[in-house]
C-alpha cells in the first residue's frame, strides 16, 4: 500500500469549504499553482475529480459531498488530540489513583490525603497498596500511579520529587538496660535485634557500618515493616533501627529512641512516578497534593 500524505486531508477540507482553488490557496498560504497541484494529487488519491467547474464557480462531486463532513470531523478530532489538554477541574474529575507506600506512610498520611481529596475532588478515589519490594515494573506498566519511598538504583528512568529527608534512630523498650549509659557500637551488638528486611541475603547499611568496625549484630527476628520493628522492640529486649519518621506513627508504645553510635546514610524520601505520566493533568494534580501534604507535615 503506497504511503498517504495526511496533509492532503487539510487541503481537501479547505477546498470543500471554499469551493475555490484561489480562496483555498489564500487560507493555506500557498500559491494558486501549488494549490492546483495539490488538487491534482487529491484527484489521483481519491480517483475522483473532487471539484469541477460550474460556470465561473466550482462545485463538489457527489463523492466529495459525501465525505466532506467526515473529513472535517477527522481533522477537528486530530487537532483536538494534538493540543495541550485544557486545565483540569478537580471537582469534575472521576478517577482512581493507586499509591504504593510502606505501612508507616499509610498510617501517617492516608487520612490527611483522603480529606484533601474529598475537599477538592469528591469523585477521586485513592487506593493505597503495600510496598513489598523496590521493583519498578508497576510504575512502568501503570498498575501504580505514584510511589512513596527511596528511589532505587534501578529507577534511572523514573521521575522523583524529594518530599523530606530522614535519618535512622535506635528504638528500644522504655527502661532498657542499654540506655543506662552512652550507647556504643559494642553495646549495640550486645543485644539481639529485630529488623525489617525485604531480602534475607541482603546486608543493611547498619551491618556494613558495624562490619567496618569489626563488629556484627545478632538478628533475632525479621518482620515485614518498620511499625512491626517498633512493636517488637517495645515488647522485648530486642533493639530496632528505624527511620525517625516511622516513629511518628507509633500507636502509644512505651519506647525510647536513641541516637546511633554508627554512621548511617541519610534517607531521601521522594514521590516517584514514570515519565509517561509527566504531562497528565490529573497526575500533576495528585503530585501537587502529596507534596503539599508533606510540606505541612503529618
Amino acid at each position: 500500500m503506497p504511503d498517504i500524505d495526511l496533509n492532503l486531508l487539510i487541503a481537501l477540507d479547505v477546498l470543500l469549504q471554499e469551493r475555490s482553488v484561489t480562496r483555498a490557496a489564500l487560507r493555506l498560504r500557498l500559491s494558486t499553482s501549488a494549490m492546483s497541484r495539490t488538487l491534482s494529487r487529491l484527484r489521483d488519491a481519491l480517483g475522483d475529480p473532487v471539484l469541477v467547474p460550474a460556470g465561473r464557480a466550482m462545485v463538489a462531486t457527489p463523492r466529495a459531498e459525501a465525505i466532506a463532513e467526515e473529513v472535517h470531523m477527522l481533522l477537528t478530532g486530530a487537532q483536538a488530540m494534538l493540543r495541550p489538554p485544557p486545565p483540569i477541574d478537580p471537582r469534575r474529575m472521576e478517577r482512581e489513583f493507586t499509591i504504593r507506600a510502606n505501612e508507616a506512610f499509610t498510617q501517617l498520611y492516608a487520612a490527611k490525603l483522603s480529606a484533601a481529596v474529598s475537599a477538592t475532588a469528591p469523585s477521586v478515589r485513592l487506593r493505597f497498596v503495600p510496598k513489598p519490594d523496590k521493583e519498578i515494573s508497576p510504575l512502568r506498566h501503570g498498575t501504580v500511579d505514584l510511589e512513596i519511598g527511596v528511589i532505587s538504583g534501578e529507577g534511572h528512568e523514573l521521575r522523583a520529587q524529594t518530599l523530606y529527608r530522614d535519618s535512622y534512630v535506635g528504638v528500644a523498650r522504655a527502661g532498657h538496660p542499654l540506655l543506662d549509659a552512652a550507647v556504643t557500637p559494642e553495646g549495640l551488638c550486645a543485644w539481639g535485634h529485630v529488623v525489617f528486611a525485604r531480602r534475607r541475603d541482603r546486608s543493611s547499611p547498619a551491618d556494613e557500618a558495624l562490619a567496618a568496625l569489626g563488629l556484627s549484630r545478632r538478628v533475632a527476628v525479621i518482620v515485614p515493616g518498620f511499625p512491626a520493628v517498633i512493636a517488637v522492640a517495645a515488647a522485648s529486649d530486642l533493639l530496632g533501627l528505624v527511620p525517625r519518621s516511622a516513629c511518628l506513627a507509633l500507636p502509644g508504645y512505651t519506647t525510647a529512641l536513641f541516637d546511633l553510635p554508627i554512621q548511617m546514610p541519610e534517607l531521601v524520601v521522594s514521590q516517584i512516578w514514570h515519565p509517561r505520566m509527566d504531562a497528565d493533568a490529573g497526575h500533576r494534580w495528585l503530585r501537587a497534593l502529596v507534596f503539599e501534604a508533606f510540606r505541612k507535615g503529618p
